[in-house]
């Protein structure tokens, strides 16, 4: 049963007592120094805000003892309320600013008690850096690491463990914290730009206060703080304004369906139907076909959108107008904040669709050429592609979602690799799911993977089989949309006789100070498989980097024939078979074949380099190629 008044007076003292407290930034005070501290009466969120956003309005989340009945009024600055809201719970007021009108300016909140206490809070309007809204998301030219921030490398040995947090550091422990951290990120940027790799995916590192398995991230119980344990709000701005020095833009891993149990809202939630099930467990059904289904019934799409994950994962109710505002704000904030260049979210689908389309179009207002990739875990093209802006629907759902994880690709491909050659298995697996890229608004801006954080390791999933693997990574770092690489994955690393998470996301060599046997970022004590490896993705990364405009272009295709599959890649700034191109063969078996097959593609005068070896060919030669490789050519 929903409480009133659950907060104690142990951590809100009372208003009686608290005159003239301040919470907020000051101009002086960079905005990551403020945060829901127990010291203060209020807290406010966002901390801060922008005085020039498209959208202007922000509405403000004040939460602090018997707040909820307080008249506000703005005692310095130039904006105005527009509007003051409690909700069912004392302990938090949501009050919203009209910023129609406002300039940057330190504003003064009065809090006026029916006693006639009052409280005052200092709230910053800052101005935005310069291009904000202009910035450019990450895009087809790109290639993504995704790093499981506990896993990757410890930088910082004296954050290993912070007083207050139950899950310490046990590294002999599959699930439990290793210790890895934003400094030992910020370590290896360099390792991370010389494989060639442009934008950070880093799994959540906002803060989970969860008793046990709080590495992985995605239980959040503070929006606005980044765990301790990874360092610090500063850490993770600092890390993203390095990282983009050297040319690596910083994709930010948001999860708004659920959060932790231990978060705050669980003891006193601002409203009554905050959370999902009144507040109590009832699993997800899992089925997100129920949101297309069209002989669905009503409990079948409530049972998908309303369930929770797990007992320790409260499931959110974005039907709430003003959680709604939260997470919108909470996202833009961190865009601002540490300066983006994407988003990643997490288990898309499961919130309520009518929030989606608002979450999204809110922040492509805000940022027209921002990209944000929603992970919806479906097979079936026709799901996953009624999610991305500009796809054809079975209905008139606005969605402004840029960009959706390629599940379905990913399928495809371990699917074509471990199954013999014929008219209906192997190669054809590949190229039928292809052949729906018709279903999405923007093939090229899907992102695809050969695995990721909640999968079998790619090479495991191909049997430990590098031929296989080398044809894998050659067609997903060459084919069309934005591939992502997991961490570990350059050198072969895999999980063998088990799909524990934990093992599939095991430390990466060399991040720890008594790695001595072993060092992936210097190389030392890889075997010739592993270093063979990381060179094989480095040296197709950097076609990205010299050729960009091929993997901004098209996508040309011939049916795979005889377990051959060849492809090309037409710069997007050309036409015609004059154009320059990238050409693409995955073969099975050994063959002898005549680049007159090609003709349509290649035309007659042109010359054609193997990026493995430098040989170079003529339109009417054939080429002669071992079973299972991938080769890869610069035609022009």
């Amino acid at each position: 049963m929903f409480k009133r008044n659950s907060v104690s007076n142990a951590i809100f003292p009372t208003r009686k007592a608290a005159l003239s407290i301040f919470v907020g930034i000051v101009a002086s005070l960079p905005v990551f120094s403020v945060y829901s501290s127990q010291e203060n009466n209020v807290n406010v969120y966002p901390p801060n805000w922008w005085a020039d956003m498209q959208h202007a309005e922000v509405e403000l989340m004040l939460s602090g003892n018997d707040v909820a009945d307080d008249n506000v009024s703005i005692t310095k600055g130039n904006v105005k309320i527009k509007q003051s809201r409690a909700l069912d719970s004392d302990n938090y007021l949501f009050v919203t600013l009209d910023l129609s009108e406002a300039n940057p300016q330190e504003l003064m909140l009065t809090l006026k008690d029916e006693d006639g206490s009052s409280r005052d809070v200092h709230y910053s309007l800052k101005k935005r850096s310069e291009n904000s809204s202009s910035r450019e998301g990450f895009g087809p030219q790109d290639a993504i690491y995704l790093i499981a921030p506990d896993r990757f490398a410890n930088g910082n040995l004296e954050n290993d463990n912070i007083d207050g947090y139950k899950d310490k550091v046990d590294r002999s422990f599959k699930g439990g914290r290793h210790g890895g951290d934003i400094q030992g990120i910020a370590n290896n940027l360099d390792y991370i730009k010389d494989m060639g790799f442009t934008q950070i995916w880093a799994m959540p590192m906002l803060e989970n206060a969860m008793e046990k398995y709080s590495y992985h991230g995605y239980s959040t119980t503070d929006y606005y703080k980044i765990d301790p344990r990874f360092g610090s709000n500063e850490a993770f701005i600092e890390l993203s304004r390095n990282a983009n020095q050297k040319g690596v833009g910083v994709i930010m891993d948001m999860v708004l369906n659920h959060i932790g149990s231990e978060h705050a809202w669980m003891d006193d939630t601002p409203s009554s139907d905050w959370i999902n099930n009144d507040g109590k467990f009832v699993g997800t059904t899992h089925k997100r076909e129920s949101l297309h289904d069209p002989h669905a019934i009503s409990s079948d799409i409530k049972g998908f959108s309303d369930g929770w994950f797990v007992p320790t994962m409260p499931d959110l109710n974005q039907r709430n107008p003003h959680l709604a505002n939260y997470l919108i704000q909470n996202a833009i904030w961190w865009v601002e904040t540490a300066n983006l260049s994407g988003i990643r979210v997490d288990t898309y689908s499961y919130p309520d669709k009518g929030f989606l389309s608002q979450w999204t179009n809110r922040i492509m207002d805000e940022y027209p050429n921002f990209n944000i990739v929603g992970e919806e875990w479906s097979v079936n093209p026709a799901i996953t592609a009624y999610w991305q802006a500009g796809s054809h629907r079975h209905d008139d759902y606005d969605s402004a979602l840029p960009s959706v994880m390629d599940f379905p690709l990913q399928a495809a491909v371990v699917q074509a690799l471990n199954s013999d050659e014929s008219w209906n298995s192997g190669f054809i697996t590949v190229y039928e799911t292809l052949a729906t890229d018709f279903l999405y608004g923007d093939p090229n801006n899907l992102v695809i993977f050969p695995d990721n954080h909640d999968m079998s390791r790619i090479f495991t999933q191909l049997n430990n089989d590098k031929a296989k693997w080398n044809m894998a990574m050659t067609l997903f770092l060459t084919t069309r949309g934005i591939p992502q690489v997991f961490y570990g994955t350059e050198i072969l690393m895999g999980n063998e006789g088990t799909e524990d998470h934990g093992i599939i996301r095991t430390d990466f060599p060399g991040g720890w100070p008594t790695d001595s046997e072993k060092n992936a970022f210097t190389g030392y004590g890889l075997s010739d498989d592993e270093k063979w490896a990381q060179n094989r993705i480095k040296t197709l990364l950097a076609l990205r980097q010299s050729h960009p405009q091929l993997f901004k272009g098209e996508l040309k295709h011939y049916a795979p024939g005889d377990g051959v599959y060849t492809y090309f890649r037409v710069a997007s700034n050309t036409e015609g078979s004059s154009a320059e191109k990238l050409m693409v063969i995955l073969n099975k078996k050994t063959v002898d074949l005549p680049l007159t097959n090609y003709a349509e593609m290649l035309g007659t005068d042109v010359s054609i380099t193997r990026v493995s070896d430098g040989e170079r060919f003529r339109a009417s030669d054939t080429l002669s190629l071992p079973a299972m490789s991938a080769s890869v050519f610069i035609v022009q």
